[in-house]
């Protein structure tokens, strides 16, 4: 898969079939909508193509009036979404930066400038719930009639639902928050997880006998936060299992950058104490134990750490038994 920023790079294909959106998640109905895209643009011999932001409009707009708050829990990060992409089959992804500039955009300036001249889309898919342009005045009946008049095809994909729930990124965050991860894996259809390079820290884990590696989340609201039991997948053939704490590390920074900080309950001997640094992994987050929490001080930490990497081997002893029992 290609990745470009910005949608007149030299490299982009003469034409191409086209999503566009923030596929933040990029959940069950994204990968419904991704799949019909990856059909379409095999038919037509056209690349799949996907149209996405960052930041996210929303990000964008918070943050010009002055109120962080109105920005949405991110369920990934760039990484994360590319990486999510690829594995949908996806050709190429566009990464346009959401600004002033854009923003600015009339709906129909949108089309011209950035999917006809930037892009040579041929064929356009879309939501039921698509919008674009200035103020969002752009509809899919706008969207259609423009494609017809710039030479383009547009098609609408209606809602796609779970158990008679429509699946959105806004239902994907309302599980994250709630911490029912069993919920968050049906609606992905896989594993929630979060992917970064490894990087050094404090080294405070290793003076409370429980060393571990930082992942850095490149938002300040993850959509969620906590400690979980994971699976960490990258440092060794197999995955390993671990306890991980997602949030700021109440206890012992104020303020501090939202971190991902995973303990493998066995660590690979042949990596040594410094062999993680610098790798990419991706933990997925299997199972809740609890919220974050401030602690008076670093013996009632480790105290709790110890407990959660209890609380951890119980969680994957429980599950080996039930794996056994369905083999059975």
């Amino acid at each position: 898969m290609q990745v470009f920023r910005g949608v007149h790079h030299a490299a982009l294909a003469p034409a191409c079939a086209l999503t566009i959106g923030n596929f933040d998640g990029v959940h069950r109905g994204h990968q419904a909508m991704l799949a019909l895209l990856r059909s379409e643009a095999q038919h037509r011999g056209l690349p799949s193509t996907v149209l996405t932001f960052e930041p996210h409009p929303r990000d964008y707009f918070a943050a010009l009036a002055g109120k962080p708050e109105l920005a949405p829990p991110r369920i990934g990060t760039l990484r994360d979404k590319l990486y999510e992409l690829e594995r949908c089959g996806i050709d190429q992804v566009v990464v346009l930066p959401f600004d002033q500039a854009l923003a600015s955009l009339s709906p129909q300036a949108f089309v011209d400038q950035v999917l006809v001249q930037g892009l040579h889309a041929r064929y356009v898919l879309v939501g039921d719930d698509f919008r674009f342009g200035a103020r969002r005045a752009g509809d899919y009946a706008l969207l259609d009639s423009l494609g017809t008049e710039r030479g383009f095809d547009v098609a609408r994909m209606l809602s796609y639902e779970v158990h008679g729930v429509r699946v959105s990124s806004s239902v994907v965050r309302e599980a994250l928050a709630a911490g029912d991860m069993d919920r968050v894996g049906r609606l992905l259809g896989r594993p929630y997880s979060i992917s970064g390079h490894v990087v050094h820290g404090r080294k405070l884990g290793r003076t409370l006998d429980c060393p571990t590696m930082n992942v850095r989340f490149g938002h300040e609201k993850p959509a969620t936060q906590g400690i979980f039991a994971v699976r960490t997948h990258g440092l060794a053939p197999e995955p390993l299992e671990g306890v991980a704490s997602l949030g700021v590390r109440p206890t012992v920074e104020e303020a501090g950058r939202v971190l991902l900080e995973v303990y493998c309950l066995d660590w690979p001997p042949e990596l040594g104490s410094e062999g993680g640094y610098g790798k990419i992994v991706r933990v997925e987050l299997l199972h809740k134990l609890r919220d974050e929490a401030r602690y008076d001080g670093l013996e009632a930490l480790q105290a709790a750490i110890h407990k959660d990497i209890a609380d951890a081997k119980a969680f994957f002893q429980a599950q080996g038994r039930q794996t056994t029992r369905d083999r059975i």
